[in-house]
């Protein structure tokens, strides 16, 4: 015969169920809370980032210039000439667009200091000067600090005038088409490469697999063509003042002082020179797209991280 229990025990206590469930009804809708406050509380953090990147954005930096003020426009292409790059055709094309439209700009200059890129950029960029020059009736002067090679001279023969520092690298009108062969070196490590193709030429760039007389000669060709298309463009942007010699479109380059000599480049001066003397307007303002902290962060967010190893991979014609 089973003893009693206590009145005080909580099987004896009608009330005890139903507590113990109110409480832990009361903790999970707690819990969800919490978790829909964590929620709604990260959506908006991710929102409120995403507006200051796009506001971050559109804060590019533009001139804030009175355009009744005479002033000398400048646009900067440094580094190398490619797409992406901040001397891009899109990045200089539109810096170009904005200086040529403001009516304080008695001119605009070029500021180079580039050793090249491609030759489609460079031709882009050139196409877009003689454009805007004929539009905007605004003389566009190049003025080259350490270097202004192959593509970069590609651009700048659209300019009216060229100046350089006497110890400036000019010229090397030419085009390369660089990359590398493992053929051999596989050879050596009994490595076998399996390349399938549909078209008998699809895979002559191919760094794995040996180069043949007749593609090399179809990449010779190529780079010919693109060649004369160069020099065309520095015949017709020089006009008379070149003095043409067998090494002019040879791929050498030449201090400044002697591209004077030459006819590549017009006369020696900086910007405050030809700000002040050429264009007769000191105020100089710049108009170059400049990558701000939020495209650096979109940058590093985005998904160009293998672009660098695929370049190494790849042979594409380049000016420089």
């Amino acid at each position: 015969m089973s003893e009693p229990q206590a009145s005080g025990s909580p099987s004896s206590d009608p009330q005890w169920e139903r507590s113990l469930l109110e409480r832990l009804a009361f903790a999970s809708l707690k819990e969800q809370r919490a978790a829909r406050r964590w929620k709604i509380f990260t959506r908006l953090t991710w929102l409120g980032f995403f507006i200051v990147l796009a506001w971050l954005l559109l804060l590019r930096a533009a001139p804030t210039t009175d355009t009744s003020t005479m002033h000398t426009a400048v646009v900067e292409i440094k580094g190398e000439i490619a797409s992406g790059a901040d001397a891009s055709a899109e990045s200089i094309v539109a810096a170009m667009r904005s200086a040529f439209e403001d009516q304080g700009a008695q001119a605009v200059v070029l500021l180079i200091n580039s050793p090249g890129g491609s030759p489609v950029q460079a031709g882009m960029i050139n196409d877009e000067i003689l454009r805007l020059k004929a539009k905007h009736n605004k003389p566009v002067y190049a003025v080259v600090e350490e270097a202004c090679a192959s593509a970069a001279y590609y651009i700048a023969v659209g300019a009216d005038k060229i100046f350089v520092d006497k110890a400036s690298i000019v010229g090397s009108i030419g085009v390369l088409m660089d990359g590398f062969g493992f053929t051999g070196l596989m050879d050596k490590l009994g490595v076998e490469r399996r390349l399938l193709t549909a078209g008998a030429n699809k895979g002559f760039l191919d760094p794995f697999s040996p180069m043949s007389e007749t593609q090399r000669a179809l990449a010779q060709n190529m780079l010919d063509t693109i060649h004369q298309q160069f020099i065309g463009v520095v015949k017709k942007g020089r006009g008379d003042r070149l003095k043409e010699t067998p090494e002019t479109f040879s791929g050498l380059f030449w201090s400044g002082e002697q591209a004077v000599q030459m006819g590549l480049a017009d006369q020696l001066g900086s910007l405050d020179y030809v700000a002040r003397d050429v264009v007769k307007a000191e105020e100089i303002v710049d108009y170059t797209r400049r990558e701000n902290v939020a495209e650096r962060l979109a940058k590093r967010f985005g998904a160009a991280l293998g672009e660098g190893a695929m370049r190494a991979l790849q042979s594409v014609p380049a000016l420089r």
